[in-house]
Formats: structure tokens, C-alpha cells, sequence
């Protein structure tokens, strides 16, 4: 029993690191490159290495942290081909699980991510990209996390989390693509509102990401 107990206090230690660490890579505190030196995260974390260690593991079973002889662990690089191939991928779970998830959606969810949108473009005046991508995240979460099929659900949230630590935001890159986005988010609650087959849904949402990565793409070659 007392073994249980220290592993169950350990595994939540662990999983307190990681949403930690998790969380500072998210919002580019730890940002692409930044050495993650076990024991001042320990120090800081108020635990011994052992927890950080496996949490850092998890991270790098996610892809957002890597793990080199003679350099430790440090957040991945931004690499463009990992970005476009998370957002090529997402495009197609989260159009799927956003199909999946309509029928299911009520008056109130609707409403709620109007609300949201609503809220986005309010922000198109003083742009700040990194508020934008959150609400932009809630705004896409109520469409898809009604998706009664788990494992759909968690590829698109694996999903997600790996554009969070690829990089803060895209639209600080493209940010006449946000403007865009609320659009095509009205032309996708519109979609939801009469109740149109789920084809069409899946598409739109999937042709809704997939702009926002061509927006990029084309950023990048001018």
C-alpha cells in the first residue's frame, strides 16, 4: 500500500512538470531551442529531477521536446515541413470530428461559439495575435470537442498541441488571415445552424485550415 502511495504522489508530481513545462512551451516562454536544464526546473518546480525527467520523456513522446547526447533536452525547432504536415493532418481529423460532432451540438453550444466569434472579431482592431489564436482555439474546441468518437477526438487534440509548441501563432505571421478566419467561421456556423449534411461541414472546416496554412506558405516564399 505504501508503495502505491509514493507512486501515485510521484505520477502526479510528474504530471504536474509537465503541464508546467507543457504550458511555458505553449506560450513561447520556452520557446524553440531553450535548454531544459532538469535541475534548475526541479528548483523551480519545488521537486526532485525524477519527476522532471519523465515529464521532459513525455514531452518528447509528444514531439515538442528533443533529447541529444553532450546537449540534454531543449524545446524542438520550429521545423516548416513538421508544420505543414501537423497542419495538413489536423485539417483532416479536425474537418472529420467536426462532421461527427454536429448533430450533437445545441442551440446553447451554437450560441456560445458565436459568442466566441464575435469575441475574434472585436480583436481585428488592436490585433494581438497571440489573444486571437486563444480564442480562435475555444472557437474551434466547441465545435469539436462534442465528437462522440474518442480516438478522433484525441488526434485532433494531439494535434493542436503540437502546433501550440511548433509556434505561438501563425497569425502573427499572416494576421490579414485573421480576418479571414472569422469569416469562414461565420460560413461554418451557418453551415451548422441548418443542420447541412455532415459532408459539407467536414469540408469547411477542413478548407478553413488548410487556407490558413496556404496563407503561411505564401508568407514564407515573399
Amino acid at each position: 500500500m505504501a508503495r502505491e502511495t509514493v507512486n501515485g504522489a510521484a505520477m502526479s508530481k510528474s504530471r504536474i512538470a509537465y503541464q508546467w513545462i507543457k504550458a511555458r512551451i505553449a506560450d513561447g516562454t520556452f520557446s524553440p531551442g531553450y535548454r531544459l536544464v532538469l535541475g534548475q526546473l526541479a528548483q523551480e518546480l519545488g521537486v526532485s529531477v525524477v519527476p522532471v525527467r519523465e515529464a521532459i520523456r513525455l514531452l518528447e513522446a509528444e514531439g515538442l521536446v528533443t533529447f541529444e547526447r553532450n546537449v540534454g533536452a531543449q524545446v524542438a525547432m520550429v521545423d516548416e515541413s513538421e508544420y505543414q504536415h501537423t497542419m495538413q493532418t489536423l485539417a483532416l481529423v479536425e474537418g472529420y470530428a467536426a462532421a461527427l460532432a454536429a448533430p450533437l451540438l445545441t442551440s446553447g453550444t451554437l450560441a456560445r461559439a458565436r459568442a466566441l466569434n464575435t469575441e475574434l472579431a472585436g480583436c481585428l482592431g488592436h490585433f494581438e495575435p497571440a489573444r486571437f489564436t486563444g480564442l480562435n482555439r475555444d472557437f474551434h474546441a466547441v465545435l469539436f470537442e462534442a465528437c462522440p468518437n474518442p480516438q478522433v477526438l484525441d488526434l485532433v487534440r494531439r494535434g493542436w498541441d503540437r502546433l501550440s509548441g511548433l509556434r505561438s501563432s501563425t497569425f502573427s505571421f499572416v494576421p490579414g488571415r485573421a480576418r479571414e478566419s472569422v469569416a469562414e467561421h461565420e460560413t461554418i456556423l451557418g453551415l451548422l445552424d441548418r443542420g447541412a449534411p455532415a459532408a459539407d461541414v467536414e469540408q469547411a472546416v477542413r478548407a478553413h485550415r488548410l487556407a490558413t496554412l496556404d496563407a503561411y506558405l505564401a508568407y514564407r516564399r515573399h
